[in-house]
C-alpha cells in the first residue's frame, strides 16, 4: 500500500504550474481549460478570489513519500455562497435558523465557472478516494460546517458518495456536435419550422452589423476594454457587482490567449457587444457576455449560434453554454445533467439534506426526460442529450 501525505496550500503560486497541470489536464484531447493552473491562479493574482471576497485559496493536495503531487482539489473556505451555480441558500438559512452557524465553508470547484470536469484530480481511483476522505478532514481542520463538490464528473461523485456525500443533480444545455461539416448541416437536422425560425432570427440579428471572431494574437486591448465595459454591465444587473476585473482579463490574454476565442459585435465603427469563450481539447466553453446595445437576439447571436458555427469548423464535439436557460434548447442545445457532493458535519443536517436530495434527483431526472422532447431536431434524428442514469 503505498504511503501518502495531505495537506492544504493557501496558494496555488507555490505549486509548480506544470505539476498541477499534470493532474488537471492529463490528456490534450479533454483539455478543460478552467482547470489549468493558468486560469486558476489569474483568479487569485488578480484578486478576484481572495480572503476579502469571500473566496479563500486552500487547496488540497496529496504527495508521495517522494514528496511528489499525486493528487490535488481546487478548493476555498467560502464566507457566502455567492459565485457558485449550485444553491444551497435555503440550506444556510435553516441551519441558521436552528441555531447553527453554516459559514465558512469549503467548496471544491471553479470559482465563478458553472463548468463541469474533474474536482478529485488524480491519477487512479486510490487517490479520488484518498481525496475525497482528505475533504471532510479538511471540514474539522478548518472549523467549516460542510464541504460542496461541484459540477463534478461521475468518477469524482462515485468516490465521494463512498464517503458519504450526498448525491446532487441539476440540468445544462449542451450543444452536441456528431460531426457536422458546416452550420448548414446543423440547420438540416432540424424540423423545417424550426429551421425557418433560427434563420430568421440570425438574419434580425446580424442586419447592419458586422460579428469578428479573435483569438491569440488578433486580440488586442481595444477589444478587451470594450469587452470588459460590456462585462461590467451584465454583471451589475445580474449580481450586483462583477465578479472579475479588468486585470483578471488582462492575466488571461497573456497566459491563455490562443484557448481564448472573443466574438465581437461592431455597429458604425463601434462595438456594441461581445462573447468571450474558452477553446477546450473537446469543447468550446461560452462564458462572459455583454452589449450596450438592446436589439433582439443579439445575445442569441453572440452567444449561442456564433457558437455552434465556431465548434463546427473548429471540429469540437460540443458546445457548453454556462447554467440555466431552457431557451437554448430551440437554438439546437440539449439538456444534460451536472453532478455535486455535499457532506455536513452536523449529522442532523446532512441527513435532512440528504433525504431531500433523494427526492430532488427524482424530480429533475423527470425534468430532463420532458426537456429532452422539446429539441428541434427532426423526429427521424437521434436525440443528442445525455439521459439520466438514475442512482
Amino acid at each position: 500500500m503505498s504511503s501518502y501525505a495531505l495537506r492544504l496550500v493557501p496558494a496555488l503560486a507555490s505549486i509548480a504550474p506544470a505539476r498541477w497541470d499534470a493532474l488537471a489536464n492529463p490528456d490534450p484531447s479533454t483539455i478543460n481549460p478552467f482547470l489549468g493552473w493558468a486560469f486558476l491562479q489569474a483568479l487569485e493574482e488578480s484578486g478576484c478570489v481572495s480572503e476579502q471576497s469571500g473566496w479563500q485559496s486552500l487547496h488540497l493536495i496529496a504527495e508521495d513519500e517522494a514528496g511528489t503531487l499525486v493528487g490535488a482539489v481546487p478548493l476555498y473556505l467560502k464566507s457566502h455562497s455567492l459565485g457558485e451555480y449550485v444553491f444551497d441558500h435555503g440550506w444556510a438559512h435553516a441551519y441558521e435558523r436552528a441555531g447553527g452557524q453554516y459559514y465558512p465553508k469549503l467548496q471544491a470547484s471553479v470559482p465563478f465557472t458553472p463548468v463541469p470536469g474533474p474536482r478529485l484530480l488524480g491519477k487512479n481511483a486510490e487517490i479520488r478516494a484518498l481525496l475525497a476522505t482528505g475533504l471532510r478532514s479538511a471540514a474539522f481542520e478548518t472549523n467549516a460546517s460542510s464541504v460542496h463538490v461541484t459540477f463534478a464528473q461521475d468518477d469524482d461523485i462515485d468516490a465521494l458518495v463512498t464517503q458519504g456525500f450526498a448525491h446532487r443533480i441539476d440540468v445544462q444545455y449542451h450543444f452536441h456536435n456528431p460531426g457536422y461539416d458546416s452550420y448548414d448541416d446543423f440547420l438540416a437536422s432540424l424540423s423545417s419550422r424550426k429551421r425557418k425560425n433560427l434563420r430568421k432570427e440570425r438574419q434580425q440579428a446580424q442586419d447592419g452589423i458586422e460579428i469578428i471572431h479573435l483569438s491569440g494574437d488578433d486580440l488586442k486591448s481595444e477589444h478587451w476594454d470594450a469587452f470588459f465595459a460590456f462585462y461590467q454591465d451584465t454583471g451589475a444587473r445580474k449580481w450586483g457587482r462583477p465578479y472579475l476585473n479588468r486585470e483578471f482579463f488582462e492575466l488571461l490574454h497573456q497566459r491563455m490567449k490562443d484557448q481564448l476565442l472573443l466574438i465581437m459585435a461592431r455597429k458604425d465603427d463601434q462595438w456594441i457587444a461581445g462573447a468571450l469563450n474558452f477553446i477546450g481539447g473537446d469543447a468550446l466553453y461560452g462564458r462572459y457576455w455583454g452589449r450596450s446595445d438592446p436589439r433582439p437576439g443579439l445575445h442569441f447571436e453572440l452567444c449561442y449560434h456564433q457558437a455552434v458555427e465556431a465548434a463546427i469548423a473548429r471540429g469540437l464535439a460540443r458546445v457548453e453554454a454556462g447554467a440555466q436557460g431552457e431557451h437554448k434548447i430551440a437554438r439546437g442545445y440539449a439538456p444534460v445533467l451536472t453532478h455535486s457532493a455535499h457532506w455536513f458535519g452536523d449529522a442532523g443536517l446532512h441527513e435532512a439534506v440528504a433525504q431531500y436530495l433523494d427526492h430532488e434527483r427524482a424530480m429533475v431526472e423527470q425534468d430532463v426526460i420532458a426537456l429532452d422532447g422539446l429539441t428541434p431536431f427532426r423526429k427521424d434524428q437521434d436525440s443528442l442529450s445525455v439521459k439520466p442514469t438514475g442512482d
